[in-house]
């Protein structure tokens, strides 16, 4: 992947993929439009990528405090913040493939589950808080991928009837009704599921996540007691169903919930069918706008707000410089080649307890020499609280320290 240099670019530009193959950058007309209209009214910040991730990230998160008159600068600043980070979840997409052999998912799959999750990560972000919103969404990009990973194997290993075991009635509901089920349908289905839970009772042999179909006699049993509840459970004009029409609802039930618990990935990037022909730029407020541009363009506020993520960079750079050549290479290995424990004990020939335990003292020594800064630098009291926010911190700021390190 070849990097893009002009800010333009960095904010209107979409990655583009052929199966397992970066192919390039698509621009997006509007996003281009947009920025070099911003960047002809604001000559003193054309050379800022910060200065640009805060304001859009300001302009969405005042727009989606307010109601639907926003929704058009909703969407032009999440347009912009996707394009920003494409090559970080480009990144960590790649790096998944290569850790993780899956014979399901490939590398645009992994990077459209990960950029999915946009809204959530930038509802989130906290610029006071966090390092860099790149540092801060690579964690959350790793974690969503890995999230879903871990669903899609639960989902994908348990039988029809395995999953349906394990479902509460309100989740079925929940499938149910976003696979398109009226109510009453929906009443049918869960009274025979909850017959169907009622009268197959997997024994100690059998209850696995591979559960078999119920056999005949099992089945006719379901319908029996379907057909002796329904009056009460439904509605008088319910008629008797057989086995088959049973059996049937079970396995679409089981079908509606996988959709729902693990739905179709789609490209976050794929235009809106029938959307309003307008340019989006055209619905934005130009007061709103122009009073985020001042606010933002506190050139002191941004200054100090460097200087700190530049303080915090040499204080915890200094104390990784002081480890020993073994811990270096520890974190080096952890970090950024993602190795696990496991594999690292095996590559230093030690077992995976001492691993684990050099890496807690290691980050202890980091996050003291972080809550030092902070006391004495921000004058923070300390608590738990705070503790747990510096190790958050700590966390995001190692990412991006090895992943800056590593490209």
């Amino acid at each position: 992947m070849h990097s893009r240099q002009s800010l333009t670019d960095v904010f209107s530009t979409f990655a583009r993929f052929d199966g397992d193959r970066f192919k390039g950058w698509t621009t997006d007309p509007k996003l281009r439009r947009s920025m070099l209209n911003r960047l002809k009214q604001t000559p003193e910040a054309k050379t800022s990528e910060n200065f640009w991730v805060l304001y859009w990230h300001k302009l969405w998160s005042a727009a989606s405090e307010e109601l639907e008159a926003s929704q058009a600068r909703l969407s032009l600043a999440e347009g912009h913040l996707s394009a920003y980070l494409q090559e970080a979840c480009y990144w960590v997409a790649q790096k998944t493939l290569a850790r993780f052999n899956s014979t399901h998912y490939n590398l645009s799959d992994y990077f459209q589950t990960a950029i999915a999750a946009l809204p959530k990560i930038l509802r989130g972000y906290n610029p006071d808080r966090n390092s860099t919103l790149k540092d801060y969404a690579n964690v959350a990009f790793k974690s969503t991928i890995r999230d879903s990973l871990r669903a899609s194997q639960e989902i994908d290993i348990c039988t029809n009837w395995a999953l349906l075991r394990k479902l509460s009635k309100k989740r079925l509901g929940e499938a149910l009704e976003q696979g398109g089920l009226i109510s009453e349908e929906i009443a049918r289905y869960q009274l025979a599921w909850t017959c169907f839970k009622e009268c197959y009772v997997p024994t100690q042999a059998n209850k696995t996540r591979q559960l078999t179909k119920p056999d005949r006699a099992t089945l006719e049993a379901i319908a029996r007691l379907y057909n002796s509840e329904r009056h009460t459970q439904i509605d008088i004009a319910e008629p008797e169903r057989q086995p088959e029409t049973i059996e049937q609802w079970l396995a679409n039930s089981a079908k509606k919930v996988r959709s729902y618990l693990y739905p179709k990935m789609t490209s976050l990037n794929a235009p809106k069918p029938q959307s309003d022909s307008r340019e989006v730029q055209d619905l934005l407020s130009a007061t709103a706008s122009e009073s985020l541009l001042v606010e933002l363009a506190n050139r002191e506020e941004v200054q100090q707000r460097q200087a700190r993520k530049s303080e915090l960079t040499a204080v915890l750079a200094t104390a990784l410089d002081k480890f020993n050549a073994q811990n270096r290479e520890l974190m080096h290995l952890y970090y950024s080649q993602e190795l696990t424990q496991q594999q690292i004990a095996k590559h230093m020939k030690t077992q995976q307890y001492t691993i684990s335990r050099r890496l807690a003292r290691s980050r202890k020594t980091l996050l003291d020499a972080l809550v030092k800064w902070s006391q004495q630098t921000l004058n923070l009291s300390l608590s738990s609280h705070t503790i747990a926010e510096a190790s958050d911190v700590l966390e995001e700021w190692l990412q991006g320290f090895y992943s800056q390190n590593n490209h």
